[in-house]
C-alpha cells in the first residue's frame, strides 16, 4: 500500500498547495467568491462537473447499480440533466445579473424584502450539504488507513477548509480542475474497463443477473420521478450550482461550457451504474450496497491504481465539499449577516474596503469550516440531513426563483408567501410522513405554487421601474460596475 498512500498524500499536499497559490490572487471579492467571472469555456466546464458529481454520485451511483443494476444511473442522470437544463435554458440570463447568491437575485426581480428569508432556506440546505459531503471522508480514509470516524472528518474537513479559506472560489476552482482530471482518469478511464474485464464482460453479467438489472426503468416509475424533482430541480436552483454560473467570463461560457458539464455527468452516471452492476458479479452478498465501491477498489485494482482511484473518490467528495461550503459562507455574510448587521447599524455608514471584504468572506468560511465539522462528528444520519436539505431547497426556493425568471405578474408577496408555505409545509409533512417519505416535497411544491400564485394575483404587480431595472440587468445592462475586479484576461 506504500504507493498508493504516496499517490494520496501527494494529492492531498497539491490541494494544499493551490489554496495557498489562490490567496495570491484572489485579493477581491469578486476575485474571492466568483473568480473575478472570467472563466473560461474549458476551466467553467470541469468545475461545474466537479462540483455536482461528489461522493454521492461517485460511491452512491456504484452503490445504486450494485442494487438496482443499469437503472441505478438515474440518480446521477436527473442530476445531468437538471445542469443541462440550468446550462440550456437559465444560465445566460444568470450569469449576466452579475450578483452573488441567489437572494440577492430575488430581491432584484421583485424590490426587495424577500432576500433574508430566502437566504435563511439557502444556508440551511448549503450547510446540510457541505455536511454530508465531509461525513464521506470517514469512508474513504477508513478503506485508505483504517482511521477512527472522528479523526477521519476533521482531517479531509480540515484540508478542504484550509484552501477554501486561503483562497476562494480562486483556489477552488483549481482544485476542482484536478479533481475533475483525477475523476476522469479514476473512474471513467481505469476502473470502468478493469470492472467490466473482471466481472467477465458484458456477456458474463448477463447471464449471472436477473433480468431486471439490466431494464433501464428497473428502479421505479416513481423513484426516477422523485429524483427528477429533487435533483434535477434541485440542480436549478442550488447556491453551490449558481455561484459557479458566476464565474463565467459571458453567457456563451455559461450554456455552452454547462452543456459540456451535463453531457459529461450524463456518461459519469452510466460508468456508475456499470461498476455497480460489475461488482454485484464479483461480490454478491456485501453487506452494504454503499461498499462495492470501496470492496472492487481495495481488492481488484493492481496497487498505483488504487492509490488514483481512491484519490478520484477523495476529489468527487473533495469538490462538493468546498463548493458547497464556500456557497454555505456566501449566503450566511451577504445574505443574511450583511442584513442583520445593516438593520442594526444606522445608514450612511461607509462602505467597507474590497480588501475588507475578503477578509470577511474568508472568516466565514473560517466559522462556517469549523461548525460543518463538528455537526459532521456528530451527525449519524446523512441520507436524513441530505433529503431535509433538498426538500426545504425545492419546496421553498423552486417556485419563487423559477416564477420570477418566468412569469412576470409574480410578486414580491407571491415570492414570500411561496418561501414560508412551502418550507413550512413540507416540515410538517416529513413529521406526518417520514423525512424519507416521497409526499412532503409533492405537496409542499403545490402548496408554495398555489401560495405564489394566488397571492401574486392578489397583490399589486411589481412597480414597473423594479421590472424595467430587472430586465436591464437580465440583458446585461445597468449593472454595477465591480471595481474591486482587476482586469486580467479570461482564464481558460
Amino acid at each position: 500500500m506504500a504507493v498508493d498512500y504516496t499517490v494520496i498524500v501527494v494529492y492531498l499536499a497539491g490541494m494544499l498547495a493551490m489554496g495557498w497559490w489562490g490567496m495570491r490572487r484572489a485579493k477581491s471579492k469578486s476575485e474571492f467568491l466568483v473568480a473575478g467571472r472570467r472563466l473560461g469555456p474549458m476551466m467553467y466546464s470541469g468545475t461545474m462537473a466537479a462540483i455536482v458529481l461528489g461522493g454521492a454520485s461517485t460511491i452512491g451511483g456504484v452503490g445504486l447499480g450494485y442494487q438496482y443494476g443499469l437503472s441505478g444511473a438515474w440518480m446521477v442522470f436527473t442530476i445531468g440533466l437538471g445542469l443541462l437544463a440550468l446550462s440550456v435554458f437559465f444560465s445566460a440570463r444568470i450569469a449576466r445579473l452579475k450578483v452573488y447568491t441567489v437572494s440577492e437575485m430575488l430581491d432584484l426581480r421583485y424590490g426587495g424584502r424577500s432576500g433574508l428569508i430566502s437566504g435563511v432556506v439557502m444556508w440551511a440546505y448549503t450547510l446540510m450539504l457541505a455536511v454530508t459531503s465531509t461525513i464521506a471522508y470517514a469512508t474513504i480514509f477508513d478503506v485508505l488507513f483504517d482511521m477512527n470516524r472522528t479523526i477521519a472528518i476533521i482531517l479531509g474537513g480540515s484540508i478542504v477548509v484550509a484552501y477554501s479559506t486561503l483562497g476562494g472560489m480562486w483556489s477552488i476552482t483549481l482544485t476542482d480542475m484536478v479533481q475533475f482530471v483525477v475523476k476522469t482518469i479514476g473512474v471513467l478511464l481505469l476502473l470502468l474497463p478493469i470492472a467490466v474485464i473482471k466481472a467477465g464482460g458484458f456477456s458474463e453479467m448477463k447471464a449471472k443477473l436477473p433480468t431486471e438489472y439490466f431494464d433501464p426503468l428497473g428502479i421505479g416509475g416513481e423513484t426516477i420521478f422523485t429524483y427528477v424533482l429533487i435533483y434535477t430541480f434541485g440542480m436549478l436552483i442550488g447556491q453551490d450550482i449558481w455561484q459557479r454560473v458566476f464565474t463565467a467570463r459571458s453567457d456563451k461560457v455559461a450554456r455552452v461550457g454547462g452543456t459540456v458539464a451535463g453531457t459529461y455527468c450524463l456518461v459519469y452516471a452510466v460508468a456508475g451504474a456499470v461498476i455497480g452492476t460489475a461488482a454485484k458479479v464479483m461480490y454478491p452478498k456485501l453487506p452494504s450496497a454503499d461498499a462495492a465501491f470501496a470492496t472492487i477498489v481495495k481488492d481488484e485494482l493492481p496497487i498505483g491504481v488504487r492509490g488514483l482511484v481512491l484519490a478520484a473518490a477523495l476529489a468527487a467528495v473533495m469538490s462538493t465539499s468546498s463548493g458547497a461550503l464556500i456557497a454555505c459562507a456566501t449566503v450566511a455574510n451577504n445574505d443574511i449577516w450583511s442584513r442583520l448587521r445593516g438593520a442594526i447599524k444606522p445608514s450612511g455608514g461607509d462602505k467597507d474596503e474590497p480588501h475588507d471584504e475578503v477578509k470577511g468572506n474568508r472568516l466565514f468560511i473560517l466559522i462556517m469550516g469549523v461548525a460543518v465539522i463538528c455537526i459532521a462528528i456528530a451527525l449519524n444520519n446523512v441520507v436524513e440531513a441530505l433529503t431535509v436539505a433538498y426538500n426545504l431547497l425545492v419546496a421553498g426556493l423552486l417556485v419563487p426563483i423559477l416564477g420570477g425568471l418566468l412569469w412576470k405578474r409574480g410578486t414580491v408577496a407571491g415570492a414570500l408567501a411561496a418561501v414560508s408555505v412551502g418550507g413550512l409545509s413540507v416540515i410538517g409533512l416529513m413529521g406526518g410522513y417520514g423525512i424519507l417519505a416521497n409526499e412532503p416535497v409533492y405537496y409542499g411544491l403545490l402548496l408554495s405554487l398555489a401560495a405564489f400564485v394566488i397571492v401574486s394575483l392578489a397583490t399589486k404587480p411589481t412597480d414597473a421601474a423594479v421590472l424595467a431595472a430587472w430586465r436591464e440587468r437580465l440583458a446585461g445592462r445597468g449593472a454595477e460596475a465591480e471595481t474591486d475586479a482587476e482586469p486580467a484576461t479570461a482564464t481558460q
